[in-house]
């Protein structure tokens, strides 16, 4: 019986629904920055937490928890990226919260990303393609398919580290949490889209994969 169940397929979601469950806790975190003070006054243990970014903070762990949740249910796992991610959202917004200090909350995306680039990077240079573990069963890719793939999402995760310190350290805060949302998540997008003709080259058919 274990043998059956191990050979069972791990459940997917839904791309719509996995969407949602990645957006959803920034946009919470931008709705409750932007409407901290309403939050406050409708809802007075909210008000304890501190200002906009703390009220916001606070509801983006809980969003957090809640997508990775969800996920654990639907799937009865993890993925290993958004669980690292989570881990430490709640670190630093525990801090962030703690300290009254919201300069954690900031640093949050700069060490993320830091930690993604380095892994991938720090793989390629033992000779892993570490991506290729973690989008496998998206994508069969050829050994020199994965290393150039690994490459660029590598060199820019350290690149948003870099552009989340520089918006950070130089605007409002009003203006990161836009940008977090607003600003990332598109150039994630259309970084990820412009990797398409890398994946077709180096695409390989399901005999070949097999």
């Amino acid at each position: 019986m274990s043998s059956i169940e191990a050979a069972k397929p791990q459940k997917e979601v839904s791309p719509l629904l996995k969407l949602v469950l990645e957006l959803g806790p920034l946009m919470v975190f931008f709705f409750a920055n932007s409407r901290g003070e309403w939050l406050a006054g409708h809802f007075p243990a909210l008000a304890e937490l501190g200002g906009p970014i703390f009220i916001a903070t606070g509801l983006f762990m809980a969003a957090t928890a809640i997508a990775l949740a969800v996920s654990w249910v639907l799937t009865r796992t993890l993925p290993m990226m958004p669980l690292i991610s989570g881990i430490v959202v709640f670190v630093f917004g525990a801090l962030t919260l703690w300290l009254q200090n919201d300069t954690f909350i900031k640093m949050k995306p700069t060490i993320v990303n830091t930690l993604f680039g380095t892994i991938l990077l720090g793989g390629l240079l033992f000779g892993k393609s570490l991506l290729g573990y973690v989008f496998h069963s998206a994508f069969k890719l050829d050994e020199a398919g994965w290393r150039k793939l690994t490459l660029r999402w590598g060199l820019f995760f350290l690149v948003l580290a870099v552009l989340n310190e520089v918006v950070w350290r130089s605007f409002t805060t009003d203006f990161w949490v836009a940008f977090k949302v607003w600003g990332t998540m598109p150039i994630t997008i259309l970084f990820t889209l412009a990797q398409m003709p890398l994946i077709m080259k180096h695409s390989l058919d399901q005999e070949n994969a097999e």
